[in-house]
């Protein structure tokens, strides 16, 4: 019997096999034999070779290595540091001879930020120039190329000036950097920091940082390998089965449509899949799968060392303190007993884990849990059956060629036979090649008004086609290409490839009726419910010397819309349907498209708005409202005269109050002449008229109020249903 072991390492771990001496026989230990012949470094097999690979479209790939072990080998396989990431998060290890793995070590190396902070410098992994000499001041340097010759110092700052370029007549400035220099005399010189000038540190232990800071930049590019070692330990020649996914170029699919000379109703679809071995290992006589589906993968650095930010806590230094008195805290007071029901509870729950351990073991006794995953008997699939599920045989290439898997949302090409690609190389791999109903048209549709050549094509097979592009050609020429989406077993899709230059397909006619059919009257809300019959008319050209199949795209309206009686579309989408008119050469051909459907429509009623007019002609076009809307007309013909008089009212108002205003004027003007009077008597009529009109206002605007109320509540109460089907 078979056991098989999976592990799932999200970290790495290391198992050490000789055993552990106990505490206090460490001594012993030491004069103790050599450790027994089971302890010794196992034999190394290199490069376990890749058995199958599996292909998704969200760039990840799934790889299986897989052969025979031998009592207890070390497996070792190669990666990339981006690959180990990838690897360290989905690595399952099958050992199917009862053999165990030990552990799984991989070279490991100190992240180059902590690396840095060993050195003195200061600088991260890509200084400026300026940081540079930044991190050298202080230190005694030696200055060549300098005016005035060789400069030897201590190095005091490094700044940057803004000047203006010498002899330019715009504002044009330059950035230039200077080097302060404290020479061992005192003297201090500020020399210009440019390409001839060299600066040399003087202290051998400053160089020897500077030495190591390259060094280590260089050698973390280097580190790019990563050497994963696996140690299998068992007994006898054993199957072991190493899986992972790791980061892959996108697979690609692309496909060709070759129409016979002799048009027969169909064409040969041929499928093909790029992809690309760029993982930096062979290929060889690999089961390969491509599954046109993205799973949700994302990347976790687990292969670099994780530093964590500790808090700093600064070092508390003593106060002083004088003697403080504190008050005393108040005692708690008892709290009260449960109410009975709880304490019922508590008793119930008491019994119920007084019986539970008397099942399990009393309080005093050691009740021990084991593990039992080691002794679990599973049976590993042979080596020879990579595909899981349930396959299903394909007509493509040739009989079982490829077989097709669907699971989840995805769907998989599954190749039955082998498959070669060298690292670093691409290549192209068939997976559908079958006769398939194509039908050429010429596809127009308003939104587009360039008339299109397009393959109407149905899958018959027993594959997915996924989405990608595809070539066109007919009488053995290319005839044009396009994309294409996923196109299911059973499905028919449209694809178009070129212009039809031959058609023209336009709009002669547009036509609507409408006839009311109904009409509700709720709370002030009249609703008319019209049918409306439209019609479109198309008119296609062919130029062309043979027959054509325009095939119409026509909105669709889905509010309860539906086509005339005896009209049927070839085609419907949620939102198209889709005609056919056939086309003679030479000739013209043309395509009435009627449809029906409600068109509603809505009026709010409310004294703020006068639907006098409206409601006058609602009720011609239906008398029988007349009875619930006469009402409603009178007062809002009652409340129309109402605000005509409060305009002319305060029209009246406005004048007098003008009057007003320039007899006071003129009043003051004249004040102690004899004219005087005439102003005086022309103020008092013409206040007189405002005092008389502004009352006349106000009342009538308590006339308004009263009026809105009540046409309120006419409307409020109004209650109709009517159906042309009633009259």
């Amino acid at each position: 019997m078979h056991r098989t072991f999976a592990f799932f390492f999200l970290a790495v771990f290391s198992l050490t096999l000789a055993a552990q001496p106990a505490p206090g026989t460490a001594a012993k230990s030491r004069s103790a034999a050599p450790a027994p012949a089971s302890a010794t470094t196992p034999p190394l097999i290199k490069d376990l070779p890749v058995r199958k690979v599996v292909l998704y479209k969200n760039g990840v790939g799934y790889f299986e290595h897989a052969g025979t072990v031998s009592g207890n080998q070390r497996v070792a396989i190669d990666f990339t540091s981006p690959q180990l990431n990838d690897v360290l998060q989905s690595l399952t290890v099958l050992d199917s001879g009862g053999g165990r793995v030990a552990g799984i070590n991989y070279n490991s190396t100190t992240p180059l930020a902590e690396q840095l902070k060993s050195l003195s410098l200061g600088m991260d992994d890509d200084p400026t120039s300026t940081e540079l000499f930044q991190a050298l001041r202080g230190q005694r340097v030696e200055v060549t190329g300098a005016p005035g010759g060789t400069i030897t110092g201590r190095l005091m700052a490094i700044e940057s000036r803004t000047e203006k370029v010498p002899g330019s007549d715009t504002d044009t400035t330059v950035e230039k950097f200077y080097l302060t220099v404290v020479a061992a005399s005192g003297g201090v010189r500020v020399i210009e920091l440019t390409p001839a000038l060299s600066v040399k540190p003087l202290d051998a232990g400053l160089q020897g940082q500077l030495d190591r800071y390259l060094e280590l930049l260089s050698t973390t590019h280097a580190n790019g390998l990563r050497h994963l070692t696996l140690d299998a330990l068992g007994q006898g020649q054993r199957e072991l089965r190493i899986s992972y996914i790791s980061a892959v170029p996108v697979w690609k699919s692309t496909y060709r449509l070759v129409f016979p000379r002799t048009p027969n109703g169909s064409a040969t679809v041929q499928g093909w899949a790029v992809v690309d071995n760029t993982v930096g290992a062979d290929w060889d006589n690999v089961q390969l799968s491509l599954v046109a589906g993205s799973p949700q993968s994302f990347i976790q650095p687990l292969s670099q060392p994780l530093y964590t930010r500790r808090p700093e806590i600064p070092i508390a230094t003593g106060v002083e303190t004088t003697p403080q008195t504190h008050e005393a805290a108040e005692m708690p007071a008892p709290p009260p007993p449960p109410p009975p029901a709880v304490r019922a509870m508590a008793k119930m729950k008491s019994e119920n884990m007084r019986m539970r351990n008397e099942m399990v073991g009393s309080a005093s006794e050691t009740v021990d849990v084991e593990s039992i995953a080691a002794d679990l008997a599973l049976t590993a699939p042979g080596l020879t059956t990579y595909a899981g599920g349930v396959d299903r045989p394909s007509d493509a290439i040739r009989e079982g060629d490829v077989t097709t898997n669907a699971f989840d949302d995805f769907f998989e090409y599954a190749l039955t036979q082998p498959v070669t690609i060298h690292k670093n190389e691409s290549a192209m791999v068939p997976i559908l090649q079958q006769d398939l109903p194509a039908q050429h048209v010429t596809l127009w549709s308003e939104s587009g008004t360039t008339p299109m050549r397009a393959v109407w094509l149905e899958n018959k097979s027993k594959l997915t086609l996924d989405s990608g592009s595809f070539s066109i050609f007919e009488s053995g020429e290319f005839a044009g290409e396009g994309l294409l989406d996923p196109i299911h077993p059973g499905e028919k899709r449209l694809l178009s490839y070129a212009t039809d230059q031959a058609v023209r397909v336009k709009v002669t006619a547009r036509d609507s009726q409408q006839t009311l059919h109904h009409v509700e009257i709720r709370r002030g809300s009249i609703i008319e419910t019209h049918m409306n019959v439209a019609s479109v008319t198309y008119s296609a050209v062919n130029s062309a010397d043979v027959d054509r199949v325009v095939l119409l795209e026509h909105a669709r309206r889905n509010n309860g819309w539906t086509l005339d009686d005896g009209l049927k579309a070839d085609e419907t989408s949620p939102n198209l349907y889709r005609f056919r008119l056939p086309v003679a050469a030479q000739t013209m051909a043309t395509l009435e498209v009627r449809e029906r459907g409600p068109v509603t429509t809505s009026v709010y009623l409310n004294a703020g708005s006068d639907q006098t007019a409206y409601l006058l002609d609602l009720v011609k076009r239906v008398p029988d409202a007349l009875d619930k809307l006469k009402p409603v007309i009178d007062a809002e013909a009652a409340l129309a005269d109402l605000d005509r008089r409060i305009r002319e009212s305060k029209k009246i108002e406005t004048t007098a109050s003008a009057d007003e205003s320039r007899a006071r004027d003129n009043l003051t003007a004249l004040k102690g002449n004899d004219a005087a009077k005439r102003f005086v008597d022309e103020l008092n009529r013409a206040e007189d008229l405002l005092q008389t009109t502004r009352k006349q206002t106000a009342d009538l605007e308590t006339q308004k109020q009263a009026a809105v109320e009540k046409l309120n509540g006419l409307i409020s109460q109004i209650s109709f249903d009517w159906d042309v089907t009633k009259k």
